[in-house]
């Protein structure tokens, strides 16, 4: 596990638990966006902000254990690999009480500049409080 992990409690509400009585797997997507934006605007700059913004492209998640009402739920993020033009950010989601991993996922988001909306290069200020793997030739 990487030692740059980022945390993020949350809470189970009544209108998450679907008919099969725990919580609808449309919830764990909206977590794991949740602790990737929380995770964005905790490290990177005001400036850096201003300028970037992220798109998902791509989400991988496996189901291992259901969360049920009344769980407490940690969603924990950290990014892997990285290129010029797409980062991988991974997630579990844990249960709060016994740390138990209920999901893993893994998501490839692209940087959007914010003026032009178009994809843009991760710059290296962005890419040294993120990632620690080189950059991309």
């Amino acid at each position: 596990m990487p030692h740059d992990v980022f945390e993020l409690p949350r809470e189970i509400g009544t209108a998450d638990i679907d008919d099969l009585g725990h919580v609808n797997n449309v919830v764990y997507l909206r977590w794991i966006q949740d602790v990737a934006i929380a995770h964005w605007t905790s490290a990177a700059t005001a400036a850096q902000q201003g300028e970037v913004a992220w798109v998902a492209v791509r989400h991988e998640i496996d189901y291992k254990h259901p969360a049920l009402p009344g769980d407490g739920i940690v969603a924990r993020t950290w990014v892997g690999t990285a290129d010029a033009h797409r980062f991988e950010r991974l997630t579990e989601i844990v249960r709060a009480a016994d740390r138990k991993v209920l999901a893993r996922a893994r998501t490839l988001w692209c940087p959007i500049n914010r003026s032009t909306g178009r994809l843009t290069r991760v710059s290296d200020a962005i890419r040294a409080v993120f990632s620690t793997g080189p950059a991309p030739e």
